[in-house]
């Protein structure tokens, strides 16, 4: 596919310097990203202080959190870009946040087995209400791996993490052994906190979401997840991006609680929405929902990001090698839309047009 961008400057905007990618001319080939009328306005400076990010989340204070992979950090920020807090953890790759403030991070750690020195991937829960938000206080509480089994699989991965409303939380894991029924790598965790007799709290694995082929090509698939992303309201809606061997790599799947059934389906009908469309992505790694429910999608192998609508309908999508390389996340808040373009190791913004005062 070909992404045709025109980088124009925006001289009527005073207030700092932007690029604008706009819609493409109506000469554009079958298999373009066709354009509304509307156009992204890049904002400057560019944040360009990481090396390989793969993860932004805006928090609910709101705050910035990026995991800065291979500078083994996690970054926070306000909305300027101004550093205000760093915490060292090994290979952060994905991030998501309660509602009590508590940050949920995949990453690594590194430890001694038998005598021999053993890297595991990991899920870590930060406490930063208890610090008053001053990250670099904050005591990393492993989650994953916790039983002796679990440090029998080091080739197991942690990719992606999504809180509820309820601050229940799932996290995808992947790996190589699926062929079992009874404990798939390729799987979908489900953690709730329980209180215990003490009167202190835990977090306890209620178990996998049932109904996920390990290895599926279609529907209801946790085949290689590169993340997950919970839908906002009273629900346990949640989008997941898959980068493995299945014809549709971005589900929205919605929770039905009912005499009949109790589980996940698919929100969106395959082949009928641009988003179901089948082999629509090549390498989808993150997924952001704004206010108007909204759905972006970070492809690092398209170097692009697509936008549809609540129904699937594809919008304002764009991108292309000359903007991006290996875009890993991608987030919104107050108008803005933030892109991690994690091989080029920076962070980038925009604003539809639209949205300019």
């Amino acid at each position: 596919m070909r992404y045709l961008i025109t980088g124009l400057i925006l001289t009527a905007l005073v207030i700092s310097c932007t690029d604008k990618f706009d819609k493409p001319d109506n000469s554009v080939a079958p298999g373009d990203i066709v354009f509304s009328d509307t156009a992204y306005i890049q904002q400057f400076p560019v944040w360009d202080y990481f090396n390989k990010p793969q993860d932004l989340i805006v928090g609910r204070e709101p705050f910035l959190y990026v995991a800065d992979t291979e500078n083994d950090r996690i970054v926070m920020m306000d909305e300027s870009g101004r550093i205000l807090g760093i915490k060292s953890v090994k290979r952060p790759i994905a991030l998501a946040q309660d509602f009590k403030f508590n940050l949920l991070v995949c990453a690594k750690f590194d430890t001694v087995i038998s005598g021999s020195a053993a890297t595991y991937n990991a899920v870590y829960k930060l406490d930063l209400a208890s610090v008053n938000h001053q990250i670099t206080n904050a005591k990393l509480v492993r989650i994953l791996p916790k039983t002796t089994f679990d440090l029998l699989r080091p080739d197991r991965e942690y990719t992606g993490v999504a809180a509820f409303y309820d601050n229940s939380f799932i996290v995808s894991r992947r790996g190589p052994s699926n062929a079992t029924l009874v404990d798939p790598d390729n799987a979908i965790l489900r953690y709730k906190v329980k209180t215990l007799a003490n009167g202190s709290k835990r977090d306890t694995l209620i178990g996998k979401i049932p109904l996920f082929e390990p290895e599926g090509t279609g529907l209801l698939s946790s085949n290689k997840i590169s993340s997950l992303t919970a839908l906002s309201g009273n629900r346990f809606d949640f989008i997941a991006t898959l980068i493995g061997n299945t014809s549709f790599k971005t589900q929205w799947l919605r929770y039905f609680d009912s005499e009949d059934f109790q589980g996940y389906r698919n929100n969106l009908a395959p082949f009928y929405t641009d988003i179901m469309k089948v082999n629509k992505f090549g390498k989808p790694e993150d997924v952001e929902i704004d206010k108007s429910n909204n759905i972006y999608v970070a492809d690092a192998a398209k170097d692009s990001i697509y936008k549809f609508n609540s129904f699937g309908d594809e919008m304002e999508s764009f991108g292309g090698s000359d903007v991006f390389s290996s875009p890993h996340s991608v987030a919104h808040f107050d108008r803005t839309l933030y892109v991690v373009d994690t091989d080029n190791n920076r962070i980038l913004r925009f604003i539809l047009s639209t949205d300019i005062d």
